[in-house]
């Protein structure tokens, strides 16, 4: 029992190690698509919690967003996150999903002006403008 105790510690510790290396490493990213990437699921999250609370945003829109966020900081995946490469790419593409999903019902500029990071990614992810319908 002892034994495991100590396998599970050390186990712990190199997961803790690895977290703290991989946001070294994403800070010392050059300006850019990689960094871009690597900042998006934060920079989702901060924005949801901004538009949260904007009287502009329609209540579908908040739901989209929430669900979002429950679904990033959600333990259970579809694709479990030790898997290199491809482990967070549920996160991403659910996120991808439900943000464009919102999106057509948020202003434009209300959903950039919440984007914390440069907007170019959030940009091309979204695509052209489309005009919102009244009935909508």
């Amino acid at each position: 029992m002892e034994r495991l105790l100590v396998l599970a510690g050390a186990g712990l510790a190199l997961w803790a190690l690895s977290c703290l290396l991989m946001v070294l490493f994403a800070s010392r990213l050059p300006d850019g698509l990689m960094r871009q990437v690597a900042e998006f699921l934060p920079s989702c999250v901060t924005a949801a919690r901004t538009l949260r609370t904007d009287p502009a945003v329609p209540r579908r829109a908040k739901v989209a967003l929430l669900v979002a966020v429950l679904w990033v900081v959600s333990p259970i995946d579809l694709l479990p996150e030790f898997l290199p490469v491809i482990g967070p790419l549920d996160d991403v593409v659910a996120v991808i999903l439900l943000l464009r999903y919102a999106a057509r019902s948020i202003p434009r500029d209300t959903l950039l002006a919440a984007w914390p990071t440069d907007p170019r990614l959030l940009e091309r992810l979204l695509g052209r403008e489309r005009a919102v319908s009244d009935d909508e």
